[in-house]
C-alpha cells in the first residue's frame, strides 16, 4: 500500500517537471515608452509629418513631444555635420544643409520607440544546467530623425525593424564548467 503511494507521488513529480519546468524559465521586456503600441503606428505618425510646414507643436500632437519623450537625443548643427562628414556638399539634402547653414537655429532629435520581448525556451534541464538554452525575442524598433530649422521641420528620415522575430540557440558542450573553462582560456591566450 505505501509503496503505491509513493510511486504515485515520484509519477506525478516527474510529471510536474516534464509539463511545468518551462515557465520556470527566465523571460524578459525592453520597452522604451511612447504613445505607439506597433511599429506601423509609428511609422504612420512619422509620414504625416511634412517638412517645411510641420512645427514642434504639431510634432508633439504626432506622439513624438521633444519635452518629455523619454530616451531622446537632442542633437545640434555640429552633431549633424559630424554625420555629413565626407559626403559630397552636392548631395546633402537642402534641409540639412539649410541645418548647418542656421547654426545655432537648428536643432535635430532622435526618438528610438521599440517593444522587445525576450523569452528561453526549450528544455528546462539542459537550460539550467548552461549546456543549451534557446531564446526566442520579439517585438520592433523604430528610429526618427527630425531636424527643425526655427521651429519647423527641415528634414526627417526614419528606418527602423518592422518585426523582430529571432531565435538563439548557444550550446555549451561542457554545461555547467564552460564558464569557468572559458576564463582559463581568456587567462592563456
Amino acid at each position: 500500500m505505501c509503496n503505491a503511494s509513493l510511486i504515485k507521488i515520484m509519477f506525478f513529480l516527474l510529471l510536474l517537471t516534464q509539463v511545468g519546468c518551462s515557465n520556470l524559465l527566465p523571460r524578459s521586456k525592453a520597452i522604451t515608452e511612447s504613445p505607439w503600441q506597433e511599429y506601423d503606428a509609428a511609422k504612420a505618425s512619422f509620414d504625416s509629418i511634412i517638412v517645411g510646414k510641420t512645427t514642434v507643436e504639431d510634432l508633439q500632437k504626432m506622439g513624438f513631444d521633444v519635452k518629455s519623450s523619454p530616451n531622446i537625443r537632442v542633437l545640434n548643427y555640429l552633431d549633424i555635420a559630424a554625420m555629413l562628414q565626407g559626403m559630397p556638399a552636392k548631395d546633402i539634402d537642402p534641409g540639412l544643409q539649410a541645418c548647418l547653414r542656421a547654426r545655432e537655429d537648428c536643432r535635430a532629435y532622435v526618438f528610438e520607440p521599440k517593444r522587445n520581448y525576450s523569452k528561453r525556451v526549450g528544455n528546462f534541464w539542459l537550460d539550467i544546467l548552461n549546456f543549451k538554452r534557446k531564446t526566442h525575442e520579439t517585438g520592433w524598433r523604430f528610429k526618427a530623425l527630425i531636424v527643425f530649422v526655427n521651429h519647423h521641420v527641415a528634414y526627417k528620415l526614419s528606418s527602423g525593424e518592422p518585426k523582430i522575430d529571432q531565435m538563439t540557440d548557444q550550446v555549451n558542450p561542457l554545461g555547467p564548467l564552460q564558464a569557468p573553462a572559458d576564463m582559463i582560456t581568456r587567462t592563456l591566450f
